[in-house]
C-alpha cells in the first residue's frame, strides 16, 4: 500500500516538475538587462543584490551561477530540480541545470532561488567544466528578512538562498549536481 502511495506521488512529481521545466516564460527570454540575463535570473539577481550582507561577494567573486526556482518536494525520497545562468566577470556564459537527491525523513515541498558564488577562475573553471557534484557536506544559507548573514567561501564557492514558499520537514542526506551548457 506504502509502495502503491510512493510510486504515484513520484508520477505526480515528475509530471509536475517536467512540465514546469519545460513551460515557456516570458520572463526567461533576454532581457540585455545584467549583460546578457534572462528577465527571470535579472529580477533574482536583484533580490540578493538588496542584501547588505552579500554585496563583497557581487565585487569580488570571479563568477556565479543563479537559479531563479528550485523546486523540491519529498516523502522518505526527495528531490529537486532547477535551471540557471552563469556569469564570468559579470558576463553571461552559458546556461546551468540542478538535480538533487535525498534519502532520509523529509516531508513536503518547497521552492527557493539559490546563488552560488566562485571566489576565484580556478572555482568558476572547475564548475563549468561540466558535471560538477556538491556533497552532503556542502552547506547553503538561507536568507531571510532581519537576519545578517555571516559566510565564508567553502572550497571556493559560497551558497546563498531565498525562500520562495512551502513547507519541507527534513533530516536527509544528499548532493547537488550540477551540468553547464555554454553558450
Amino acid at each position: 500500500m506504502v509502495q502503491k502511495y510512493t510510486i504515484h506521488l513520484w508520477i505526480i512529481l515528475v509530471l509536475f516538475l517536467s512540465s514546469n521545466a519545460s513551460a515557456w516564460d516570458p520572463l526567461n527570454q533576454k532581457s540585455g538587462a545584467e549583460s546578457g540575463a534572462s528577465k527571470k535570473v535579472s529580477l533574482t539577481i536583484e533580490k540578493f543584490k538588496n542584501i547588505p550582507e552579500l554585496e563583497a561577494f557581487f565585487t569580488q567573486a570571479n563568477g556565479y551561477a543563479v537559479f531563479p526556482n528550485i523546486a523540491k518536494a519529498g516523502l522518505g525520497i526527495g528531490a529537486a530540480v532547477g535551471k540557471g545562468e552563469v556569469f564570468q566577470d559579470n558576463k553571461y556564459i552559458g546556461k546551468t541545470s540542478v538535480k538533487q537527491i535525498s534519502i532520509g525523513f523529509q516531508l513536503g515541498a518547497q521552492a527557493f532561488s539559490e546563488i552560488m558564488f566562485f571566489k576565484d577562475k580556478r572555482d568558476t573553471d572547475r564548475f563549468t567544466e561540466g558535471n560538477f557534484e556538491l556533497g552532503a557536506q556542502a552547506s547553503a544559507v538561507l536568507i531571510t528578512q532581519g537576519v545578517s548573514v555571516e559566510t565564508a567561501y567553502s572550497n571556493g564557492i559560497a551558497i546563498f538562498t531565498l525562500s520562495k514558499g512551502g513547507l519541507m520537514y527534513e533530516a536527509s542526506v544528499g548532493g547537488q549536481k550540477f551540468s553547464f551548457d555554454p553558450d
